[in-house]
């Protein structure tokens, strides 16, 4: 592990905080989580300019490690560089309502609400707009089917699910917590080491991600549109037919879109660097993870899902969640997975290349085991392979990975 990633601070100080929030739950006594003006949802001191923090929530921190372990692979299709998966399925909600506002069919919000309905959890953890500021993100447990099927939809801008993993510690029963990646394995990684904890996970589902922009990347994409971003009453980064549109409602009741091209194209600009050296797409450490079927090129139809089935949890889950109506669809074959993400095996095969380069320049950087990138950088061709070299030597010195992600003020 590189020696400069001793303590929370050296993690944000090096850009390689995800935001999800696991630290401030770990200690909240030292922590807070706030929304840092072009950067992204970091956590803060909460007295002094460092506060040195480490131990548990260190340990718990994505930004800073990820491992599988050898057993959780062991015979793994891949190889093992699409994580743990036991089966592959294509599904959608039955809820004709939820299948239309979600992004790619509401199965998310459909088995998590199955999941209440049914009685095998009391609440969902998710991420929705906030009320009063729609470009913003909330966490709330979300115990009602009307309440966890309301937060349906994509938000693409920063959120810290894992900052109220106490809502969960401290429910009456079992919880689902829904997620990115880093969220999910930030979850498993704090249940390990509080037992309070993992007692009340009763099913994780990880939500393909691309990465994180930040808010000012929402804030621009608004203004671009003529809107002040003060005035949006609601925004929806997806849904309504898939993959949906960019929409936004203003409080006098005037609207404006973009097509998802377009507002991802300009979104991706402003994602975090963590999310640009990260081996963890497809939510490899949940019980389910869903994303979208891309192999299926059927844009303006209604949505479906890939769910990949990565514990027997997860799988018993989804087979209760299809035997009781709350979501249709069947098994794919596994090859669908590669199909549904083209990109995804050269944009890990480059990360070797890419952490390599931040060694050698003695930047910071992550340590990543049981999630190969090796072997698929042997598969790339030799501009591939100079490009994730000379891109990531730019890179340090455009975004200054030298120098501290922000300055923190004295408070």
């Amino acid at each position: 592990m590189n020696a400069r990633l001793d303590s929370i601070d050296a993690v944000v100080d090096a850009h390689l905080c995800t935001g999800c929030g696991v630290c401030a739950y770990l200690r909240p006594d030292a922590l807070r989580m706030a929304d840092v003006d072009g950067v992204g949802i970091r956590p803060l001191p909460i007295v002094g300019i460092t506060s040195g923090v480490a131990g548990d929530a260190l340990a718990a921190c994505p930004g800073r490690a990820l491992q599988h372990d050898e057993a959780t692979l062991k015979d793994a299709p891949f190889g093992g560089e699409w994580g743990p998966i036991l089966d592959l399925y294509e599904c959608w909600a039955t809820d004709p309502d939820v299948r239309h506002r979600g992004s790619s069919g509401g199965v998310v919000s459909a088995l998590a609400a199955h999941a209440v309905t049914s009685g095998a959890a009391v609440g969902a953890l998710q991420v929705q707009a906030r009320a009063d500021a729609p470009i913003l993100n909330e966490t709330r447990l979300n115990r009602s089917y009307a309440d966890i099927v309301s937060a349906a939809g994509s938000r693409y801008s920063p959120a810290d699910p894992c900052e109220r993993l106490d809502l969960v510690e401290s429910a009456e029963g079992p919880s689902v917590v829904v997620g990115k990646p880093c969220d999910i394995a930030a979850t498993r990684a704090a249940a390990d080491r509080r037992p309070e904890l993992a007692e009340k996970v009763g099913l994780t589902i990880g939500i393909f991600c691309a990465g994180t922009p930040s808010t000012a990347g929402t804030a621009d994409l608004v203004r671009g549109l003529g809107i002040d971003p003060a005035d949006v009453e609601r925004l929806d980064y997806r849904g309504e037919g898939w993959p949906g549109e960019f929409r936004l409602r203003t409080r006098s009741g005037d609207t404006r879109s973009l097509s998802y091209a377009e507002s991802w194209g300009s979104l991706t600009k402003r994602r975090q660097w963590r999310c640009m050296i990260c081996p963890d797409h497809t939510g490899e450490f949940a019980d389910l993870s869903v994303g979208d079927p891309w192999y299926r090129r059927t844009e303006g139809q209604d949505g479906r899902s890939l769910v990949v089935v990565r514990t027997e949890r997860g799988r018993a889950a989804l087979l209760q969640a299809l035997a009781d109506g709350a979501i249709e669809g069947g098994p794919l074959p596994l090859d669908k997975l590669p199909a549904s993400q083209p990109s995804l095996e050269s944009t890990r095969g480059a990360l070797w290349g890419r952490l390599l380069t931040l060694r050698l320049a003695r930047v910071g950087t992550p340590t990543f085991r049981g999630l190969p990138t090796f072997r698929l950088w042997l598969k790339l061709g030799m501009s591939q392979k100079v490009s994730s070299f000379a891109g990531t030597v730019r890179r340090i010195k455009v975004r200054g990975l030298r120098r501290p992600e922000f300055i923190r003020e004295e408070r």
